[in-house]
């Protein structure tokens, strides 16, 4: 089965507050479109991967994403991040309308395409599935397949949540590039020692982190 991805990305000078403690509020959104550059990437890549759609308002990070090959879906509802998967959901599926859909985290730097191949290939066996983070308390892919409602119920506890709407959730070993997504400076830490792609690898380098060469 081949997928379209839908990523979400909020205009980048709101991004990744939580970093504060690792980088600047100048760097800081840097390192968001790196993490969204390095994620679609690594979608598109993938062999379960058809296409990538991208939902966000924000100018910089819409032409750089689709200079990688990704559609961009305007955030119309301005209604927060459920119901911008939501529509982008329901635009994509107006252009196929017999695809499976895949909401998937844009702070995941560490993103391997085999990986990920994986996850969506076990969340095909299921009308709706998901995978928890790294932390087990959210969700980095929400899973629906072809004439099934995306439902997504993205944010704080999203693993219970989503258990809670009927998806299931995915117990897969070897996947951890699509589980680590990247809101905290220990996140970014671990995102780092998998391995992240180059851009994101080039942003990290002008920030003093342990265990990091300084840039």
């Amino acid at each position: 089965m081949q997928w379209t991805v839908v990523v979400p990305l909020k205009p980048l000078a709101q991004a990744k507050s939580r970093l504060s403690d690792t980088a600047s509020a100048g760097l800081r959104p840097h390192l968001a479109l790196a993490f969204a550059q390095d994620t679609v990437a690594a979608a598109l890549a993938s062999a379960a991967v058809r296409d990538v759609a991208v939902v966000t308002d924000d100018p910089l990070a819409g032409r750089e994403l689709a200079a990688l090959g990704a559609r961009i879906v305007a955030d119309e509802p301005g209604g927060g991040l459920n119901a911008a998967l939501a529509h982008a959901a329901a635009v994509v599926r107006r252009l196929r309308p017999g695809g499976a859909v895949a909401a998937l985290n844009a702070d995941l730097p560490a993103l391997r395409p085999p990986e990920l191949a994986r996850v969506l290939d076990a969340a095909a066996e299921f009308p709706r599935a998901f995978l928890p983070d790294a932390a087990g308390i959210g969700t980095t892919l929400l899973a629906a397949a072809p004439r099934r409602e995306l439902r997504p119920a993205f944010g704080a506890h999203s693993r219970m949540a989503h258990r809670a709407s009927g998806a299931v959730e995915l117990a897969l070993d070897a996947v951890e590039s699509v589980r680590q997504d990247v809101d905290t400076g220990d996140d970014l830490r671990a995102a780092l020692a998998l391995g992240v792609g180059p851009r994101t690898a080039a942003a990290a380098a002008r920030l003093l982190i342990p265990g990091q060469p300084a840039g």
